[in-house]
């Protein structure tokens, strides 16, 4: 009877390992790539894209399957240790126990499934998919218990929500949350201040890389307080590479806990991406970082600009940014699952090249056209139905 609770513990924790594994893996795993790899035949990445259609719910309907499964598979374990052990004994035996289970089930698995993502969320696709689901369940049974206590206070949802970004958080990497280097605003290390001052007021921005032989030399970032220092002063115009300070760089694959944990100690706000080549793959704020937790933080000089525009006879003017489905919700359509996320992604595909300025496209009753390419970049894209 010992030997078989203590062959039910060991089934179950490897299973609660395993699924903590994939689920660390599924969180830090693009869709980009789980929909590159679909195309390719991998049934796996089909279901893993499926699911991180809708990322901000994986880890609460994780977490519930995650507890339940943990919490079955030490009440076994633990009457077999009482029946062998007792008093002092028993306590030690019991907080040995824990140990071993936090280490088994959470530390180790969820550092292997940072390291593999893809391949063990592709092989623990399905494992996910139920758990997701059951989770999901959960969840809802717990919120239609609570429901009349939520409407009351008003802030059930929002603080889910956040509760929810402060989990993704920690699974988030760099990559998922920079600007990227087409976006950049940069100054070359030839270039004057007072070309500097112009480019900062333009641009509304207190730090801008400095360039050497191109973007992907950055040699340095210039500070608007600076250029305001050299203004006090009354100071000549000087080349922007001889007051740029020290650039700080990071890899893409860094986890943005650990990135804003650094930021926060050596009081920096804002590091240079670099991608496995060592080249410029793009930019991160500490403000990007916590806009993670709390969204989108504007001020009173921020003009953001909307990324559907209504146009006449039903026609829109989107942000190539936009993610595709949200353009397919507005138009009451859908467009292929294929490797992209963006409708600027989309019209690539279509095109099968960077398209020119004007160029349309039509898929499924929906005429695309670029308005407006910027280099290898399309920015806004021109949607009509037929």
């Amino acid at each position: 009877m010992i030997a078989a609770a203590f062959a039910v513990s060991g089934v179950l924790l490897l299973v609660t390992a395993t699924l903590r594994a994939s689920g660390a893996a599924l969180v830090r795993t693009s869709r980009a790539d789980a929909l590159h790899d679909a195309a390719e035949g991998n049934d796996g990445a089909r279901i893993v894209a499926e699911l991180l259609d809708h990322r901000a719910r994986l880890q609460p309907a994780l977490a519930p399957v995650l507890t339940a499964l943990l919490v079955v598979a030490v009440i076994p374990m633990t009457w077999a240790l009482a029946q062998n052990f007792s008093g002092w004994a028993l306590a030690l035996v019991i907080v040995v126990m824990a140990i071993v289970v936090v280490l088994i089930t959470d530390l180790i698995p969820r550092t292997i499934g940072r390291t593999r993502s893809r391949t063990l969320a592709y092989r623990f696709a399905r494992l996910l998919a139920v758990s997701v689901f059951i989770g999901d369940a959960a969840n809802d049974l717990i919120s239609d218990e609570e429901s009349e206590e939520e409407e009351s206070s008003g802030n059930g949802d929002d603080e889910l929500e956040l509760i929810s970004s402060i989990i993704e958080f920690g699974d988030t990497i760099v990559r998922e949350v920079m600007m990227p280097r087409t976006d950049m605003v940069t100054l070359p290390a030839s270039a004057s201040t007072d070309h500097a001052v112009d480019v900062v007021l333009a641009e509304g921005r207190s730090r801008v890389p400095v360039t050497g032989d191109n973007v992907d030399d950055i040699v340095g970032v210039l500070y608007a307080r600076d250029l305001l220092v050299l203004y006090d002063e009354h100071s000549p115009p000087r080349q922007c590479g001889d007051i740029a300070r020290e650039a700080y760089f990071v890899p893409e694959t860094k986890p943005i806990a650990d990135l804003l944990r650094e930021m926060q100690a050596t009081q920096r706000h804002l590091a240079i991406v670099v991608d496995e080549f060592g080249g410029t793959a793009g930019l991160v704020t500490i403000e990007d970082l916590l806009e993670e937790i709390v969204g989108e933080i504007v001020d009173e000089y921020d003009t953001e600009e909307p990324m559907v525009v209504p146009l006449e006879k039903g026609a829109f003017l989107v942000d190539a940014r936009l993610d595709v489905d949200d353009l397919a919700n507005v138009l009451g359509t859908e467009f292929p699952d294929e490797d992209w996320d963006t409708v600027g992604g989309l019209i690539l595909g279509l095109a099968g090249r960077v398209p020119k300025a004007g160029e349309s496209f039509e898929y499924d009753g929906v005429l695309l056209t670029a308005e407006q390419v910027q280099g290898r970049r399309v920015a806004l894209v021109r949607v009509a139905p037929q």
